[in-house]
């Protein structure tokens, strides 16, 4: 495992960061013990949930594991804020001051921690003015329970917007975004990745594979989707979009290369993430055990030039192969 600068700030985290989304929902709270303690011992300082993930249950499993293995000081934690926690209060989402040091102190209890390393706004808004946001997350630092700030899915231009109001008003600034990137969706390329490589911003990519379509688990034929896959729960309701002759075209020419290396679909997509210039730790979701080892066999394959010229050619940079649905992760600042 490789370890590399979380952006401009020094601090070392791994190349590849553990997604606890399915933790305290999907995955069980002994199997998601097992499989956080399998990915630190294999190097993994990295980890990342939401309060919204499973209402709260993601962050308290994240925190008991930590507790029971004594490696939480080992750990750069990070965990979001912003989505709504309580749908009989108005105020209990957003980006405005009372939501964020509420949730804060709420995130540091259910985690069993005394400050979080990273602490993200998990979605723009343009209903809050930046400066409330910023000032709210500096004192929070100043406080001593936050570390840095970052963002989740913004766009360069609101990220620009945000270092200036920094810079204006004194205030800590983000030192972190994370994107959705993979071989389906690669505009990023096109802004983020210069302003990110620029301003020494940190990205940690989501969905790395799709979703889980890059790990070859899906066919042309809808009905051989596994039953019990992302997309075979709710058939290709959030993927929906990832199911055309073009997905498909990326989808064998990455398990072209798979097979002429002799590991999985899914290493070769998250090599691909994890290398790409500008990226720090590409954020890897695991259900189970055998899909950890999936991912982290990922950290030894390398890919040259003639299969990144290979991938190009079916996933051109800088676009987007499939079409973009909204509904299918809220509005959005990439699309163009």
């Amino acid at each position: 495992m490789e370890y590399r600068n979380l952006g401009r700030t020094g601090v070392k985290v791994s190349e590849l960061c553990l997604g606890c989304m399915m933790f305290g929902g999907r995955t069980g709270e002994e199997d998601s013990a097992e499989i956080i303690d399998r990915a630190i011992d294999a190097g993994v300082n990295f980890l990342d949930t939401a309060n919204v993930y499973s209402t709260g249950a993601s962050e308290e499993t994240v925190g008991k594991a930590l507790e029971r293995n004594g490696k939480r000081d080992a750990i750069v934690l990070a965990t979001k804020v912003h989505g709504v926690m309580d749908e009989n209060d108005p105020n209990a989402s957003g980006n405005h001051r009372r939501h964020i040091i509420e949730q804060c102190e709420a995130s540091l209890r259910r985690l069993q921690v005394e400050y979080i390393d990273l602490y993200q706004i998990h979605r723009p808004s343009s209903e809050v003015p930046i400066d409330e946001t910023l000032g709210a997350l500096d004192d929070l630092i100043r406080a001593g329970k936050v570390r840095y700030v970052g963002t989740s899915t913004y766009a360069a231009w609101q990220l620009v917007e945000a270092l200036w109001a920094a810079r204006e008003l004194g205030l800590n600034r983000f030192v972190t975004e994370q994107p959705p990137y993979h071989l389906l969706d690669r505009r990023i390329e096109r802004e983020l990745i210069p302003f990110a490589r620029t301003y020494g911003v940190a990205l940690i990519p989501w969905s790395p594979l799709a979703g889980g379509f890059l790990t070859g688990k899906y066919s042309r034929d809808e009905s051989r989707s596994p039953e019990d896959s992302r997309y075979g729960i709710e058939p290709r309701r959030m993927g929906r979009n990832h199911f055309t002759d073009e997905a498909f075209d990326v989808l064998e020419a990455v398990q072209a290369i798979a097979g002429e290396k002799d590991c999985t679909p899914g290493q070769v997509a998250l090599a691909w993430c994890k290398d790409q210039p500008g990226v720090t730790s590409p954020i890897i979701g695991p259900r189970t055990m055998e899909q950890l080892e999936d991912n982290l066999g990922a950290v030894q394959i390398s890919l040259n030039e003639n299969d990144h010229e290979r991938l190009d050619a079916v996933a051109p940079p800088g676009r987007a192969t499939v079409p973009y649905y909204e509904a299918d992760f809220g509005p959005h600042p990439f699309r163009w």
